[in-house]
């Protein structure tokens, strides 16, 4: 058509092209997915009765929590790792393999099943066990490390 302007992209957008953060964010999508995948297949070989106590989700909070202690004294005091391993296994991975999410929905749905002791006993429960597999993992990693060293 005569007098039309050709389409062009805005500077700040063809700018965002390269963007550094941009295999960041596509690293964390990647391992999102990956993580968010491994739980449903746990949760597709251990599905939880309704009203039943959610052990999957549990035992994959729990788990998700030990690997990340291991994983940051790892990555943090042993070896330098590429900057996109930290945000591709770290937040993608274990954000996707953990959940709060599903966490929160199991003591809903408990509650309103009239098992509100069982609700509040998981939400302690899932606490403690996630705090005491980080710490532990975190403190059985360093002590492996020296062990090696020694």
């Amino acid at each position: 058509m005569p007098g039309r302007r050709p389409r062009t992209v805005p500077g700040n957008l063809r700018n965002l092209r390269n963007h550094p953060q941009n295999a960041v964010v596509a690293v964390v999508a990647l391992g999102g997915a990956t993580g968010a995948s491994a739980r449903y297949g746990a949760s597709l070989l251990w599905p939880t009765a309704t009203g039943g106590f959610p052990w999957t989700t549990l035992v994959v909070n729990v788990i998700g929590c030990a690997v990340i202690g291991v994983f940051m004294v790892v990555i943090s005091e042993v070896w330098a790792a590429h900057r996109l391993v930290r945000p591709f296994f770290g937040t993608g991975v274990l954000g996707g393999f953990t959940t709060f999410s599903t966490y929160a929905v199991d003591i809903e749905r408990l509650v309103e099943k009239g098992r509100a002791g069982i609700g509040l006993a998981y939400l302690g429960t899932t606490l403690l066990a996630a705090l005491a597999a980080v710490w532990s993992a975190v403190w059985l990693t360093r002590r492996a490390l020296a062990w090696r060293q020694a």
